[in-house]
């Protein structure tokens, strides 16, 4: 995808790489429940993450992880001795942005995703407030509570932020088959997505409800991650003149990688539909090809269909 190089004072970035240093944080214990909504798209990969990162047992994780990490309880405090930066100024977020190809790379997406839904969402009579990209090495802190490399990226609704640990790339392509630049901007998106889901409500409105229903959490937590999907491929159909041959090939690739059955062959077990959060990879595909196809966030009411 051959996207222009953002503008500085078009973005918005903090850097927490190189920060204070974290010690003995490990997935599940005292920052982050690891299930209940806490993980954002993060979720996109936790399973094989985690497995090969941290040596966790993946059988004992599946059938967890939302598509919105929600801000902590109180009580639940994150990794302490943290150093986080605030909003960094044009110019050290350029600097942020050129640390390597891949933070130029999100940089140059966050850009574009920032042009393309501000007029989509003032035709909503939405304030289109951009997100933050925020950069972070291993672990970080969010608004709603700590952040660590094995989440996978996520969007933190609370300091509308969007995290990210640049390796989470090589982790796409080398242990999950998901390669390409535009398979890594549709990680971007997805994320903005959420950003998109929480400036209309729909975040709230799904989070309130799996509160009151527990039994249809993860049920509603699909249909949450399927819309920001097709958003993310809106935003692409709006930029379709960006597209280079075999983007479209990559991304379809990169959401099928990442479906909930996929990844649950993946660690070994047999896919049950119960346990999803995500989706399967061919709901996957199907959103975010009808938002490539469309162009139209309004295509993307993954809420109006008996099933999806």
């Amino acid at each position: 995808m051959r996207l222009d190089d953002f503008d500085p004072n078009d973005i918005d970035v903090e850097d927490q790489r190189g920060g204070g240093g974290f010690g003995g944080f490990l997935p599940g214990g005292g920052g982050m429940p690891l299930f209940g909504g806490r993980l954002g798209c993060g979720g996109i990969a936790l399973v094989v993450v985690l497995a090969v990162v941290f040596g966790v047992n993946p059988l004992s994780l599946l059938g967890g992880g939302g598509g919105v990490q929600q801000p902590t309880m109180p009580g639940q405090s994150g990794m302490a001795g943290s150093e986080v930066a605030g909003p960094v100024s044009a110019g050290g977020g350029a600097a942020s942005c050129r640390v390597d190809q891949a933070s130029l790379e999100s940089c140059n997406a966050l850009s574009s995703l920032n042009k393309t839904w501000a007029p989509l969402l003032a035709d909503m009579n939405v304030n289109p407030r951009r997100p933050k990209l925020v950069f972070y090495s291993r672990y970080g802190q969010s608004g709603c509570g700590s952040a660590q490399s094995a989440m996978g990226p996520f969007y933190c609704p609370t300091d509308r932020g969007i995290y990210l640990d640049t390796d989470f790339y090589r982790q796409m392509e080398q242990q999950l088959g998901a390669s390409g630049q535009f398979a890594r901007d549709y990680v971007i998106a997805h994320e903005y997505g959420h950003h998109v889901q929480n400036l209309l409500g729909i975040s709230g409105k799904v989070h309130d409800a799996q509160e009151r229903n527990p039994d249809s959490a993860n049920a509603l937590s699909v249909r949450l991650e399927l819309q920001a999907d097709c958003f993310a491929g809106v935003w692409a159909a709006r930029n379709r003149d960006r597209l280079e041959a075999g983007d479209m090939e990559s991304g379809l690739n990169a959401a099928h990688q990442i479906g909930d059955d996929t990844l649950q062959k993946e660690a070994g077990r047999n896919p049950n539909e119960a346990s999803f959060t995500h989706g399967s990879s061919a709901q996957r595909m199907k959103w975010l090809r009808l938002g490539l196809e469309s162009g139209d966030p309004r295509s993307c009411n993954t809420f109006s269909e008996s099933g999806v």
